[in-house]
């Protein structure tokens, strides 16, 4: 007999080894083989499953044994409560970003214009809400890689965002002179050599994304060099990083002449994202 109730939880145990939420896994899985939302599950746990819809839920399951992540086997994530469409060429999107979004929202009056640019934009989660919420801002946002542009490209055009302008480009190579009033970045942060890289989801999403040299330092660097050409005076630059970097991304902050230097924890309480303002008129 194959009820849902007895489906998800043998699947469930098949999950413990690569999941550290088997059961949620196996509920979204098999809410992707029926079609179904998950309040179907708790409705019908009785009801047997036909043959077809087994299968496919089977080969769904098979996908997860393999450690393949879930946002890439159902092809969507959320974020700020809003699904964004999702591929093995972008990150997944965490909840520990939605810090920058937070504080990003407060540096930017919801009534005023402004011009934001979002580096390594990835699956476009950064910008599209961003734009969504700021529907008076003027939006830019780059990666170099064309597939991850195609990614936020649809994610705007789902949300009905068309406020945009999209550059191929790595960080401001090839980004138009123009000054911003806010520049945000969730850049690779991730130092060549950690174990985690071999670990978990990340073992399938983009390494280029993921890892920088330097002790993943490089590209926070260089952003935050280059930011200053970037930045209208008194701008904001806020970038994600490690949990152990707050004293080397502060430090770097420092050197480059930022003002107002913070860093900002997220969920979990680990130092997440630092923010600096540029004052300074000259270079």
């Amino acid at each position: 007999m194959h009820s849902i109730k007895s489906v998800l939880r043998e699947a469930a145990e098949t999950l413990v080894l690569v999941s550290d939420s088997a059961l949620l896994d196996a509920e979204v899985l098999l809410c992707l083989a029926l079609n179904k939302p998950r309040s179907h599950l708790r409705a019908w746990p009785d009801r047997q499953l036909p043959p077809e819809q087994l299968g496919v839920f089977t080969a769904l399951l098979e996908q997860r044994q393999q450690g393949r992540p879930i946002a890439y086997i159902t092809g969507t994530r959320e974020f700020w409560s809003r699904d964004f469409e999702v591929t093995p060429d972008v990150l997944i999107p965490r909840p520990d970003t939605e810090l920058l979004i937070e504080l990003g929202l407060k540096l930017i009056p919801a009534d005023c214009p402004a011009k934001i640019i979002d580096l390594g934009t990835g699956s476009g989660i950064i910008a599209v809400t961003l734009a969504a919420e700021r529907p008076y801002a003027q939006l830019s946002a780059t990666d170099f890689s064309l597939a991850a542009l195609r990614v936020a490209q649809l994610n705007a055009d789902k949300h009905r965002i068309n406020s945009i302008k999209f550059y191929q480009s790595n960080w401001f190579a090839d980004v138009p002179a123009m000054q911003f009033d806010l520049i945000i970045s969730n850049p690779p942060y991730i130092a060549e050599d950690d174990r985690h890289l071999q670990q978990g989801d990340v073992r399938f999403e983009p390494l280029t994304a993921l890892a920088a040299a330097e002790q993943g330092l490089a590209d926070i660097r260089t952003i935050a060099r280059a930011a200053r050409n970037y930045l209208k005076p008194c701008g904001h630059l806020l970038i994600e990083h490690g949990y152990d970097q707050q004293q080397s991304v502060q430090t770097l902050f420092k050197d480059l002449q930022y003002d107002d230097i913070q860093t900002y924890a997220d969920l979990s309480g680990q130092p997440r994202v630092t923010y600096g303002q540029w004052k300074s008129s000259s270079l």
